[in-house]
This record gives C-alpha cells, structure tokens and sequence, in this order.
C-alpha cells in the first residue's frame, strides 16, 4: 500500500503504511455501488417487457444462494419426479381397466366434465405426460417439503429473465444464465413431430398476468433460431388440414402448441374446440396434454396410500418411492362419504386418537391444527395460492366451518389436507425502490425448480427463489416478495450440511 506525505510543495509516494481513509470509502459511492447491480437487473427486466414500472416484487442485489448439498438434493429430484409422473399416469390408467382399484380414478376424475375426460383417455394419448416439472419446495428446519407439482407452471419467463440479468453481473446460476430458454427449447423440440411449422404458445384470458413472461420466452427461443409466437387463441385459425396462428410476420402453420391454459377454463376459451379436433386429428401436437389427472394435488394422497405401497415402491423403486415420502407431505383426498365403525382415515391422528370423521379435526387445538387445506385441482381457486386456508391461523369455528365446506365441495371441487410444514428462516436483502436503498430483511422462502425433460432427459433448467416477510401467511409471488434465481455455492464454499 501506500502512504503520502508533503515536503515543501512536493508530493511523495512511500509504501510502507496504509492510509486510514483507504478504509472508509465515500458513502455516496459505496451506496452506488451497493444498490448498482439491482439497477442493472430492474434495467434489463424492464427492457424485456417483464418488470413493470411499478415494481410486481423486490429485487435482491445478489442470487439466493444454495449449499453444496441444496444442488445435490434438486440434481437427483428432477428424475424422482418424472418417475412419479410416469407412474402416476400409469396408475391411473390401471385403474381405468381394473388392475388397480377404481376409487382410484373415481379420486382424480372427480368434479371433471365427462367430454374432457373421454377425450383425455384417447388411446392416441395415453403414454403423453406433462414434459415440465415444477415443484414447490420450502426450506424446513429439518429438510425440505414439497408442497405441490404444477404441470403448466408460470414463471418460466421470469425465471429466465432474472437468469439473464444475474448472470450478465458474473453469477454462477443454477442451470447458468441462459438455462431456461436452453431447456424449455430441447423440451419443445422433442415433442414436436416431423410435421412442419411454428411453435405457438397459447396464453388464455384466464392466465393473462402470464403474458408478458411468455411474449419474452417466445422471443428468446425465436432469437435462437426456434420460430416461436405467443399468441391468444382468438388468434388461431382453424382449417381441415391444419391449424394457423396469425401473427406479427403474417399467419403462420403450427406444428406444436405449448398450452398455457388451465383445464378447468376450456369453456371460456375462444375456438377450443377447434384447437382439440386438431390435436385429435394429428394436425398439431401440444404439450402439456389435456389430462387433468396430471394436474390433480390428490396425487400426493395417493402416494402415501398404505394399500399402494406395493405399487409405488415397483413403480419407483424403493429409493425413490423413500425420497419422496420423506419430501411430500401426508396428504389426504376431503371424502365425505362415512366409513364403517371398524375403520379409520389412514395415518390421521389428532393427539395419538385415530381419525374417523373429519369433522373431529374441526375441534383441536391451534396447536393441533397444524394443517394446510385447499382444493385439489379443476378449479380457479386451485392455482397461484388461492383457497389455501391453514387451519393453525384461523379460530376454531372458522377452521370447522372450512372443513365442512371441503366436505360439501367434493362432488364438485374436491380438496386435500395436507400437513404443515413451516420454512425456516433466512436474512436477506433487497432493494427499496421508493427509498433507492438497500433494506434487510428476515423471510420464508419457496424454492421453485424447473425441470425440462426431452425423451428421458431431466434438465434443470434454473430455481426460482420466493422470499416472503416471515410475518406473511403464505409464501407467494407479491409485491412484498423476493423474486431471484439460485445460485450455485462459490468453490471456496464448504460442502455445508444445511438445508436438506
């Protein structure tokens, strides 16, 4: 280092002491510094159409990191659960032919429209199943919970912008900067047949507030050579040979279709059927295919049903069918109908008293009420956290009441309760854009990976990270929130023995 000193006028360089304001740097400048890379990143989500001018979330100046045993842990989940999807369709188709016991099929069919459900049992798509795999994890004190698994999740687009924007400040990201689009691009290809023609994601009324992230993956994937349009169904044209999208270049053929729609809002889409009787036809592909059995929260009972034990431990393997036991939650199908006097709700107890009718759970203690009840799927409340009711934040009479609502709502929206798992808590920081400062901040998180598979492939294509206040109920994307993608443990790190 160095030290100045003056003799006379003459200004003279010594290296044999530093110099004390060498230490504290101007606030100004330390403070751009500190705020710079959140401007950065705001600057290039705003240019790619994805961070509104009034901020939909936090930014954090730095990824969320993971341990060594973090990356670990989502290397191997990414396989476990295309194998539980696999196993899952199959299962289901089982039950269908009577190898596997009805109630089964009678569980995920429930509240379904008969039509989708003829028309989803096709032979011609009864290997297909979603090829995008999002679960959503919480950090626990003792591991991690899988709370649910969503086939046509959002935030692929934002999770590859925030990927983007982190990754151009030099962070070394889970899946790296550009593994999103990388993923999502090989899993669109292999569904796509020899047939030619563009991909159109097709964005619903319904998933409007989706749009902007996937106007942005649908020009990446156009940029990288993948001719690729996000587009309304209003925009399809429907002819006995093939099906057209119009689009900025002028109408365009399509050879596959990635549906960012929900099942349960077929009927307020324009030309849906049209866009069925392609696919019925082979005019088109799409992906996810219309199996609502695949977008059912019922699924998770089924896997910590006692009596398919035996078939999940074939169809997994043992390894796997113990992984995912001990990372989803026990969850159970809300069935009114009663049970004989000899039986009760497997694996239900309420201080060590087995379960036989629902409604005893309506009486416990807020500390017994640690459960999470919402509905199972087919329904505008089964998505984005809506309807999740925990019963360890309501009195006791609100509680009762949303158990017996569950139990009225079966023949039409059934729901699932689901032990609750509380996440542990993590300092973070995050920037204040009214004050134009660095603010920390305890939360909760939500680990969100995305896995893209194409033929047996399992990519991890990047994390999306959710940091909530911790005084919030549930751990979602809001304006209080922290959105950014996870980063992979510095080589320095030490292989920490943290989360998992």
């Amino acid at each position: 280092m160095a030290h100045l000193s003056s003799e006379g006028s003459v200004i003279q360089i010594r290296a044999d002491v530093v110099l004390p304001f060498a230490l504290s740097p101007d606030p100004t400048e330390r403070f751009n510094q500190e705020r710079q890379p959140c401007l950065s990143v705001q600057r290039a989500l705003q240019a790619g159409g994805i961070f509104p001018s009034d901020p939909a979330w936090r930014l954090s100046p730095t990824p969320f990191p993971l341990t060594h045993r973090d990356v670990a842990f989502f290397q191997k989940l990414g396989p476990q659960l295309w194998a539980f999807s696999q196993a899952l369709n199959r299962l289901y188709l089982q039950s269908l032919k009577g190898h596997q016991p009805v109630w089964i099929h009678h569980y995920l069919d429930q509240g379904k429209p008969d039509a989708l459900l003829d028309y989803a049992r096709m032979k011609r798509f009864r290997d297909a199943v979603p090829h995008v795999i999002r679960p959503d994890i919480i950090p626990t004190e003792t591991g991690m919970a899988i709370t649910e698994l969503d086939s046509v999740p959002g935030g692929i687009g934002t999770t590859g912008s925030l990927s983007h924007a982190y990754g151009a400040l030099g962070h070394a990201l889970i899946g790296g900067s550009n593994g999103m689009i990388e993923g999502f691009a090989k899993m669109l290809e292999s569904q796509r047949r020899d047939q030619e023609g563009c991909l159109a994601i097709v964005v619903s009324d319904e998933a409007e507030d989706y749009r902007n992230e996937m106007t942005w993956v649908a020009s990446q994937l156009l940029a990288g050579g993948m001719e690729t349009y996000c587009v309304h169904p209003r925009d399809l044209r429907f002819t006995e040979e093939r099906l057209f999208a119009s689009t900025p270049s002028g109408e365009k053929p399509i050879s596959l279709i990635y549906r960012f729609f929900e099942l349960f809002d077929l009927k307020n889409i324009p030309k849906i059927e049209l866009l069925m009787y392609s696919v019925k036809k082979g005019h088109v592909s799409i992906t996810p295919p219309y199996k609502p059995w695949m977008e059912e929260k019922s699924a998770f009972a089924l896997l910590h049903h006692p009596l398919l034990e035996k078939f999940w431990s074939e169809a997994l393997g043992p390894d796997t069918f113990d992984a995912l036991l001990h990372v989803i939650p026990k969850t159970w199908v809300i069935d009114p109908r009663p049970i004989p006097p000899s039986a009760v709700i497997p694996n239900l107890s309420l201080e060590g008293t087995a379960i036989a009718d629902w409604r005893q759970l309506g009486q416990g203690t807020q500390k017994q009420r640690q459960f999470v009840l919402k509905p199972s799927g087919f329904s505008e409340l089964a998505w984005g956290s809506r309807g999740v009711i925990m019963g360890h934040d309501l009195p006791r009479s609100e509680w009762a009441a949303a158990l017996e609502h569950a139990l009225n709502s079966f023949t039409s929206t059934p729901y699932v309760l689901q032990v609750f798992h509380k996440g542990r808590p993590f300092d973070v920081t995050y920037f204040d854009d009214r004050r134009q400062q660095l603010v920390p901040m305890t939360g909760r998180a939500r680990l969100s990976p995305y896995y893209f598979v194409s033929g047996e492939d399992v990519t991890l294509g990047g994390i999306l990270a959710t940091i909530c206040p911790k005084d919030k109920k549930v751990i979602h994307g809001m304006r209080d929130a922290i959105l950014a993608p996870c980063s992979l443990p510095s080589p320095t790190q030490p292989n920490r023995a943290e989360a998992c």
